[in-house]
């Protein structure tokens, strides 16, 4: 049976100074409209953003993986093909953030010419792509680099319920780990477009996350960035 990398659960870690800590993906917003209130409404909030954006982010990270192996220097159309599916300028944005912050960590601990390459592009890589690369040039597979990513796009508003609205710690994990097998559905389903044009690559639109994030910026006084 073949063993998951180390480099995996490192990623997945909360502890990595990657900045996501400071990111909420969302829940702040969709807490504040009273959206999400409790673990049962957390658990649907959840699932609804990992078969949206965490299925993109999954299927990006996928496909960066297999470049930074195959075509290390390049980077641009993948970073415009997830420019354009991602509708928000604000979570553009935020995307962009945590990856400049997750390129700082990976630079020290993943060193590649690859990662160096990808670090270059304008504005900062988005996240998932740093995620991929990461896990390519490091020889992760991109069923690996999807299930990363799927993760992160869970785990982040996970944790930030329970700083937000003081939730139950052990119910809120009790919940994620419920997603586990959502998880590596999306991962699997993400991983199958990892060697096709990037312009094949899934989109899936969320216009309430959109909304929300949009609504998010304007705010100013909040506890989180996204």
């Amino acid at each position: 049976m073949p063993t998951m990398p180390a480099v995996v659960l490192l990623l997945s870690d909360a502890r990595l100074p990657a900045g996501g800590h400071a990111h909420s993906a969302q829940l702040e917003a969709a807490a504040a409209m009273g959206l999400v209130d409790s673990v049962d409404d957390l658990f649907a909030f959840l699932r609804g953003r990992l078969v949206r954006g965490g299925y993109v982010a999954a299927a990006f990270a996928a496909a960066a993986c297999v470049r930074a192996a195959a075509d290390p220097m390049r980077w641009a159309d993948l970073d415009a093909e997830f420019d354009a599916r991602t509708a928000s300028p604000s979570m553009r944005g935020a995307s962009r953030q945590q990856g400049r912050t997750l390129v700082r960590a990976a630079s020290t601990a993943w060193p590649s010419p690859a990662l160096t390459a990808l670090a270059r592009t304008a504005g900062g890589p988005h996240h998932s792509l740093v995620v991929g690369c990461i896990a390519g040039a490091t020889g992760c597979s991109p069923e690996d680099a999807a299930l990363v990513a799927a993760y992160l796009s869970v785990s982040g508003p996970a944790s930030a319920a329970v700083r937000l609205l003081g939730l139950d710690p052990l119910a809120v994990n009790a919940g994620v780990a419920q997603l586990a097998a959502d998880l590596e559905t999306v991962a699997f389903r993400a991983a199958a477009f990892a060697s096709g044009p990037p312009e094949d690559l899934p989109t899936s639109s969320a216009p309430l996350l959109d909304l929300l994030a949009e609504d998010h910026a304007t705010w100013e006084v909040r506890l989180f960035a996204s």
